[in-house]
């Protein structure tokens, strides 16, 4: 029986929780591909660094050279993260005719359909399943059990930090930077929580979905992205009073002529299942043409979670191989430039927050705006008032649907107004 022999590009948290479930579910793994799966080499910045996984220190190579060379090697696990050098590691791969398994979502984000036609071309397999949603199956739905119906939308948790963030700032009544503070002792954050909080990685995972949601070759940086770093308690309070909670959200849709793809927070009712996704988990609501509905969700990061991916990304690969059947994960895949819808185009309701001085005429003026723009009021509540204080008081409305470029003229005529105290909190309602 031949061995599957395994070339790991990294061994950090994920590599290690990959290295573990390969050596826990040995025989268990062999059986399901039909030869044992063995790693071969393992390529680290420092051999030296302890190491979560339980490594035979001779595995452990600096030269790519010492994998790539290695003509037994049958397949290359990358799990460095970043574009450089992941992106030269996983073509080389590739051209010399080995599948990838990659969990790398900003380097999918980035150049992943140049990669899949890369593949395609190659007759190899490029799977991904980890970049997305951890341990959630999301890329395996949407390739095979949803192949044989049009995805018309999707939605979703995809980051674990905001859902941790914010779930914290809702059900404690946290500050954003004392919920922050939390998740980065609990691990949930990294030092510099950027990439997280600000959007960005919501937003790589998004551009991942629509490769296969709608066949979309996308720029992430076209994707319009909004992190949570403004939202305030006083938001999460609002929103439950109206009847919702404030999730970090990638929102997809296929409009045909366009592709509707944005990253942001919003409003979501508490009557639905996303709504009530707490901490780090993730969730991912698919919409078919046939099928309607489907929503997935589960933990979507760390260590284990991401490696159950990674592994089964592994044994299908190794399948393939063993099989001579190499590259058909990918063979349907088919993408095109798609243009994006741009988000002035976008129609939602809104939350407005408006912090203004209490004078008389001041809600005729907001409302006034508003409706000169085409933006109609559903709901309003103004919390203060009554007081020579001058303090400032906070009125919030609800909108009925509008387009954002009419809500954002609207906006623009009160924030030049003297009676507002600070710019005007802005959410978008989802659901």
């Amino acid at each position: 029986m031949k061995t599957v022999r395994l070339g790991l590009l990294g061994c950090g948290t994920v590599g290690g929780g990959v290295v573990r479930l390969l050596r826990e579910n040995a025989s268990y793994l062999a059986a399901r591909v039909g030869a044992p799966l063995e790693v071969a080499r393992v390529l680290v910045r420092d051999p030296a660094k302890d190491r979560v996984a339980d490594l035979d220190r001779a595995l452990l190579t600096t030269n790519p050279d010492d994998i790539f060379g290695d003509a037994s090697i049958d397949v290359i696990v990358e799990l460095m993260g970043g574009v450089t050098p992941a992106r030269s590691y996983v073509e080389r791969a590739i051209d010399s005719k080995r599948s990838v398994v990659t969990a790398n979502k900003m380097l999918l984000a980035v150049h992943g359909p140049d990669l899949v036609e890369r593949a395609q071309a190659a007759g190899v397999d490029l799977a991904f399943e980890g970049s997305v949603g951890g341990g959630i199956p999301v890329i395996r739905v949407l390739r095979e059990a949803m192949a044989g119906d049009w995805i018309e939308s999707l939605s979703g948790i995809v980051n674990g930090t905001c859902n941790f963030v914010l779930t914290r700032m809702q059900k404690d009544g946290l500050s954003f930077d004392d919920a922050l503070r939390e998740a980065q002792e609990k691990g949930y954050a990294e030092a510099d929580p950027g990439l997280d909080v600000d959007g960005h990685d919501a937003a790589h995972k998004l551009v991942v979905l629509a490769m296969l949601a709608f066949g979309a070759r996308v720029e992430h940086e076209r994707v319009p992205t909004e992190g949570i770093r403004a939202i305030e308690p006083i938001d999460h309070r609002f929103a439950a009073r109206f009847g919702f909670a404030i999730k970090h959200l990638g929102i997809g849709r296929d409009h045909g002529t366009a592709v509707e793809l944005r990253v942001h927070p919003a409003l979501v009712p508490l009557d639905t299942t996303l709504a009530n996704v707490s901490g780090v988990l993730n969730a991912i609501s698919l919409q078919g043409r046939a099928l309607g509905p489907c929503l997935l969700s589960g933990r979507g990061a760390g260590d284990m979670p991401t490696a159950v991916s990674v592994v089964a990304d592994i044994v299908d690969v190794a399948v393939a191989r063993i099989n001579g059947a190499s590259g058909l994960k990918i063979r349907g895949v088919q993408l095109s430039k798609r243009p994006l819808l741009p988000i002035d185009d976008i129609e939602s309701r809104y939350y407005l927050r408006f912090v203004v001085f209490d004078r008389p005429g001041v809600l005729a003026r907001i409302t006034g705006a508003l409706g000169d723009h085409n933006v109609s009021i559903e709901q309003m509540v103004q919390e203060g008032g009554g007081n020579s204080t001058g303090t400032p008081v906070q009125v919030v409305l609800l909108t009925h649907e509008a387009k954002e470029r009419d809500v954002r003229r609207a906006l623009a005529e009160v924030g030049a107004c003297d009676f507002v105290a600070s710019s005007t909190r802005v959410l978008r309602i989802h659901g």
